[in-house]
């Protein structure tokens, strides 16, 4: 059978990634289905976790980068009484603690320890190198390296639930942080043992898991056509809308596609901004000069969908 030709395809597909599914094959199957030419995803969420994986694919991937720094808001339920050597429930039981005495009142008096920006030892069952491994490889070889601690911040906390022995809680949080960690560290302020039950995220960026599209529906709109499926696509500015923006007119759009700073009258007072060309066409995004000057940092190549 042919091989499916590949097209030019811009935009963005909020997720909803299934438990099991690595974010990298969550990509390929989805980057499949449109026959997409280019995809990339803004960062791994754990193939046991749920939840909200925005997709970029060809110009989009221009904006990836910006939501790898994005802050992160997720819904997690925390086991206690038990330490596994993954953090998560997957893992070997490394210990068992008295939890029965732990109450609603005891979580809540310890949960403001973890706001604000909070030091955080990362798991060694975690995507991070050292000296060109993988922490995580090396951990299920049984080796453990040392990890300097990372500052992150948690922006707030909210417990959405408790019954005896098992905490939810909704985390909204920087970049870097690790839930894992979070319900581990939980656990010892409690005096006992602590993992993560179940993960999901909620939140990436200025998108949130009301707008996600499940995978079996992705599969049902290829079915329907590739209009269909075309239909969920998100503009590439979405991911931006948190930013200021400013439009040119032709001849600074001309200018400024070519790779020229240019003066842009009464422009916002911002580090990054949006870029729109005449009809409201998005051009790319740039940075404000000293001088006044907006110039070009990350230009789209090819004509995308107007702002949504």
């Amino acid at each position: 059978m042919a091989k499916a030709e590949r097209r030019d395809i811009d935009g963005i597909i909020l997720l909803d990634k299934p438990v099991g599914l690595s974010s990298n094959a969550a990509l390929q199957k989805v980057r499949r289905l449109l026959r997409a030419r280019k995809g990339g995803h803004t960062g791994s969420l754990d193939p046991l976790a749920s939840g909200l994986l925005p997709l970029c694919f060809g110009e989009a991937t221009k904006v990836s980068g910006f939501l790898l720094g994005a802050d992160k808001r997720y819904r997690v339920r925390i086991r206690l009484g038990i330490t596994t050597a993954t953090g998560d429930g997957e893992g070997e039981v490394l210990e068992e603690r008295p939890w029965e005495h732990i109450g609603r009142a005891d979580v809540e008096r310890v949960l403001p320890r973890f706001l604000g920006e909070i030091q955080q030892v990362p798991p060694m069952y975690s995507a991070l190198k050292h000296e060109g491994q993988r922490l995580y490889r090396l951990a299920r070889q049984g080796v453990e390296v040392e990890r300097p601690p990372r500052t992150v911040t948690i922006h707030a906390l909210e417990l959405l639930d408790f019954e005896p022995g098992l905490v939810e809680l909704d985390v909204h949080c920087s970049k870097g942080t690790y839930i894992r960690t979070l319900a581990e560290d939980l656990g010892k302020a409690l005096g006992t043992g602590a993992h993560v039950q179940a993960l999901r995220r909620t939140g990436l960026g200025p998108f949130d898991a009301e707008r996600t599209v499940t995978m079996e529906r992705l599969e049902e709109l290829a079915a329907a056509g590739a209009e269909a499926l075309e239909a969920v696509l998100l503009p590439v500015d979405s991911a931006l809308v948190d930013w200021p923006a400013v439009t040119l007119g032709a001849d600074a759009a001309y200018y400024f596609r070519h790779g020229q700073p240019v003066f842009v009258p009464q422009a916002p007072d911002a580090d990054w901004l949006r870029v729109y060309g005449p009809g409201q066409q998005f051009i790319g995004m740039a940075q404000m000069l000293d001088d006044g000057r907006v110039a070009p940092r990350r230009l789209l190549t090819r004509r995308t969908a107007k702002s949504g």
